[in-house]
């Protein structure tokens, strides 16, 4: 396997940066790191971004993570392993990444859900975490970035 070229965000010295800042200051929002990571891992999973998905399970793990419920992640409405609060943020991040799978694309029920858990800080963290994950999906998938391979 090759990458077609280098990561963008890497071609473009200024752009990590900036990316990593924003992903930083996620982890300030009040929403527990393993929760932000499920995010991660779930929205990489949607998107098929493999440099992701391998990535979000080494850091999900060092977070404190359990392989069980790495493992169950895709499958999370059917396994018992998460909070109602990690259930909420995982419904968000599908919504939020699947925006045109529906007329409307972060139902009410969807985000009333997520407020019942989260206040506004720590959505915002989720919602962060949600863009800044698309955006790394989006960028390692479209050139093909090689799982396991540095930049």
């Amino acid at each position: 396997m090759e990458a077609r070229m280098s990561n963008p965000a890497v071609v473009i010295p200024e752009a990590m940066p900036a990316i990593l800042n924003v992903l930083k200051a996620t982890r300030k929002g009040g929403v527990p790191e393993t929760t932000l990571e499920l995010v991660h891992l779930r929205a990489s999973q949607i998107n098929g971004c493999g440099v992701c998905v391998d990535g979000g399970v080494r850091s999900a793990r060092k977070a404190g993570e359990t392989d069980e419920r790495l493992f169950a992640v895709a499958a999370w409405r059917e396994t018992p392993y998460f909070t109602d609060a990690e259930r909420a943020a995982l419904a968000l991040t599908e919504a939020a990444t699947r925006l045109s799978d529906r007329s409307d694309p972060v139902p009410d029920a969807v985000w009333d859900d997520a407020a019942d858990h989260y206040d506004e800080q720590q959505l915002a963290a989720l919602i962060l975490m949600i863009g800044v994950t698309n955006l790394f999906n989006r960028l390692n998938a479209t050139t093909k970035q090689v799982a396991g391979a540095s930049w």
